[in-house]
């Protein structure tokens, strides 16, 4: 799978596109192999599309490019000058095919203003000296800020001779004059880069060692000119085979990139077979949701070897996700004799019995597992979740007088959103939200014979809300979506079926093979008599996946913790507030919401939660554990404390009371905008997700919402939040006005559903 694959609405993020770049033409291409190895090899964890810029080369030329970089572009240009106007990205690290890295270019990366150089101390052949830019020197160039002035500028950097350095380490000019100085126009062009990141070979004459803290070196003669040998071996590292290249990568200790171990892993392996290896192949594809790749390429050497355990449990864990779950049992088993998997494998056997309804076995696993370490928190959340149940507090009414609700049940410490929101659903059908009423069918659990019965006994289902129509939380082969249905079993249930506010919810760059998810997209429209979703963004991104006789079947349904005022005038209808700013994070797929920005996410936050605490009471609210690494960040990093609200302890009203007593919330979850907005207290969202986005569009409030890659985020976030405390009344009511199409909406939904499902 290519990064062509990916999910990319980064237009609707903010989520910067990065890219490195060099132009070369046919003399220097050779060049190219040992400057991409190097950038591999000593930036592990990084891989943004590598544009190779020419004049008009034969594209059988970057052939051997592609075979070390799953990302190399290749564009016909002109010039070097036309990075400049690269389009498609925001952010271009500028290299020359006389360069080799040698460090750590994440600096670079995080560069959010200007077009970076490095200002180089030359001299001509008398030995004046003067500060100027090389013409093929490294630049770092946010596109935001390179207008037709500053390309006009650029352009003048022409008069120094970039390979043409002597042995002395002199460069000249064309005309012998210094107007290269960027201390003239260029000073308010540029932003200066440490030397280290351009470092020249003209500065290690008489066989000088490279220095230690140089990450870019600039060959400004022959890689191989004598008195030059530290500077030419350090280059002669990464001249290498591409098998050589290949297993150096894999070797590297520490996180590295996994697009570039699927490009680098897979013909390693296959001329050097070897478990390790294939165990870390299977995790790549695992982690790409490849799982029928990774199954491929681990158990043909896996088999039934006992010395094995790590590669019987990443084998399992994708044998589960394609719903193989005999044979992923089996493997699990044998994980778990041994004593350093036994706890994971335990846990996995548990989470594997309940998919498939076999509670006590659930039980007894996550039991075993408590035995092999009782600290081990995944176990003892399965013991806890499938201890036997007490005595049903009251008699459920006949099946065929209640609906069926399939949904993600949160339970215990889980995200707080995820308990709000089935109720919230069922809050739109009944006021009895229990079980007297409602029948609960999880959605990951799998859909048999017996499940299968059980939904058709009811008087309808509904399905939703959420963002269920997402490859990852609990992948599985029936559907690749949350509900783990097969087709045929699907196509069988006679109840009515509705799909109720349920989002498409993939990040920007997220990797989503959709075939699977397509097909069984196709058969679930067909099937229902009420197809919902949550955003347009979402229906825009669905129907695309549909045949066209299907896609106006396809509705718009809000999620209901957007109308929660109007289904429960106790909690969420409050209108005493107290003097406080409630802020949320979200951390799941942290690279996938960040990119390079957390660092400057996190400093933009800091500004703006300092100005915010001068006016309110600043606190910090949790849906999940995870989010409380912001509050540790913050506090290591900057120096601020918030206290925290843990609402993933607290119950459905009161998460709904502390919501709706805020003068405003500024949430980066999903559901940290929609319940407050719900509740009736202004938003202002920190969007990392499309969702986020896709939600202020169908209410028509786009600027309430702030990407976190923003380069001004702080003073705009301060900004905005100071406008809704200043006048918070017309805040209130703007929240209101913009919530009443949702209600409109919804309450005409739920009156034809109710048609639907014969209730009175």
């Amino acid at each position: 799978m290519t990064h062509s694959s990916a999910d990319d609405r980064s237009t609707i993020t903010g989520r910067r596109r990065i890219a490195f770049a060099v132009h070369t033409d046919q003399d220097r291409i050779s060049a190219l192999p040992a400057l991409i190895r190097s950038l591999v090899l000593t930036n592990p964890g990084v891989c943004e599309d590598f544009v190779v810029l020419h004049p008009g080369l034969p594209d059988a030329s970057f052939d051997a490019l592609r075979r070390l970089h799953p990302r190399v572009v290749a564009r016909r240009a002109d010039s070097r000058l036309d990075v400049l106007g690269l389009d498609g990205y925001d952010t271009v690290v500028v290299l020359s095919p006389a360069m080799v890295v040698l460090g750590d270019l994440g600096e670079l990366l995080r560069m959010r203003h200007g077009v970076g150089a490095v200002p180089q101390v030359l001299r001509d052949g008398e030995g004046e000296e003067w500060r100027a830019v090389l013409p093929d020197g490294l630049l770092v160039v946010q596109r935001a800020d390179v207008d037709d002035a500053v390309t006009a500028l650029l352009a003048g950097i022409d008069g120094i001779s970039g390979t043409d350095g002597t042995d002395d380490g002199t460069y000249g000019s064309t005309d012998g004059s210094t107007e290269n100085a960027p201390d003239a126009a260029l000073a308010g062009v540029l932003t200066p880069v440490d030397a280290r990141y351009d470092f020249l070979t003209s500065r290690l004459y008489d066989d000088t060692p490279v220095p230690p803290h140089v990450a870019v070196l600039h060959f400004t003669g022959p890689f191989d000119a004598p008195g030059y040998g530290p500077a030419s071996e350090a280059r002669r590292r990464f001249e290498m085979s591409d098998e050589e290249f290949r297993a150096a990568y894999c070797a590297l200790p520490g996180d590295r990139h996994p697009d570039l171990l699927a490009h680098c892993a897979p013909p390693l392996l296959e001329a050097r077979p070897s478990l390790g290896l294939a165990r870390t192949v299977a995790d790549v594809y695992r982690r790409q949701n490849r799982h029928d790749e990774a199954v491929g390429v681990l158990a043909p050497v896996v088999a039934d070897r006992l010395d094995a355990p790590r590669c019987h449990e990443t084998l399992a864990l994708s044998l589960m996700a394609l719903s193989r779950y005999d044979e992923a049992e089996a493997h699990l088993l044998l994980a778990a004799a041994s004593p350093d998997t036994a706890p994971r494998a335990f846990a996995q056997l548990a989470r594997l019995a309940w998919l498939c309804g076999r509670e006590e076995d659930a039980h007894a696993y996550a039991r075993d597992g408590l035995e092999a370490d009782p600290t081990d928190s995944g176990c003892h959340g399965w013991y806890v979740r499938t201890r036997p149940a007490g005595p049903e507090p009251r008699e459920t009414a006949p099946a065929a007088e209640q609906l069926a609700h399939v949904a993600l049940f949160a339970e215990g410490r889980e995200n707080a959103g995820d308990k709000v929101l089935p109720e919230a659903v069922r809050m739109c059908f009944d006021t009895d939200t229990g079980p007297y009423r409602w029948y609960r069918q999880p959605v990951h659990r799998l859909v048999d014979e017996a499940a299968l019965e059980q939904l058709n006994a009811r008087r309808g289902v509904v399905v939703g809300g959420g963002g269920l129509f997402l490859p990852d939380t609990s992948p599985n082969g029936n559907s690749h979506w949350q509900w783990n249905v097969p087709d045929g079993l699907l196509a069988r249930i006679t109840a009515p079926l509705a799909v109720f506010a349920v989002g498409y919810n993939v990040f920007d760059g997220q990797l989503y093979r959709r075939g699977r998810f397509a097909e069984s997209l196709r058969v679930l429209v067909e099937r229902s008599a009420f197809f919902g979703l949550r955003n347009h963004g979402s229906i825009d991104r669905v129907r695309e996946l549909l045949p066209a006789e299907l896609r106006d079947r396809v509705r718009y349904q809000p999620c209901p913790t957007t109308v929660a005022r109007h289904l429960d005038p106790g909690p969420a209808g409050r209108t005493e507030r107290n003097d406080t700013v409630l802020v949320n994070c979200a951390y799941d797929r942290a690279g996938l919401r960040f990119g390079h920005d957390y660092g400057h996410f996190l400093a933009q936050m800091a500004t703006a939660l300092r100005n915010l605490r001068d006016r309110a009471d600043v606190r910090y609210a949790a849906h999940m554990p995870a989010d409380e690494k912001f509050v540790h960040d913050l506090r290591r990093e900057h120096g601020l404390s918030l206290p925290v609200e843990r609402l993933y302890d607290m119950s459905n009203d009161r998460i709904r009371e502390l919501y709706g007593r805020s003068r405003l919330v500024i949430g980066m979850r999903g559901h940290a905008g929609m319940i407050p907005f719900g509740c009736g207290t202004p938003i202002l969202s920190l969007v990392s997700h499309p969702k986020l986005a896709y939600f202020l569009s169908d209410i028509g409030r786009r600027e309430w919402g702030l990407s976190v890659h923003d380069r001004e985020l702080g003073p705009r976030l301060a900004e905005r939040a100071g406008a809704v405390l200043d006048d918070h009344p017309a805040a209130v009511a703007d929240v209101h006005r913009a919530q009443d199409f949702l209600w409109k909406t919804t309450r005409s939904n739920i009156d034809e559903l109710r048609g639907t499902f014969g209730l009175a």
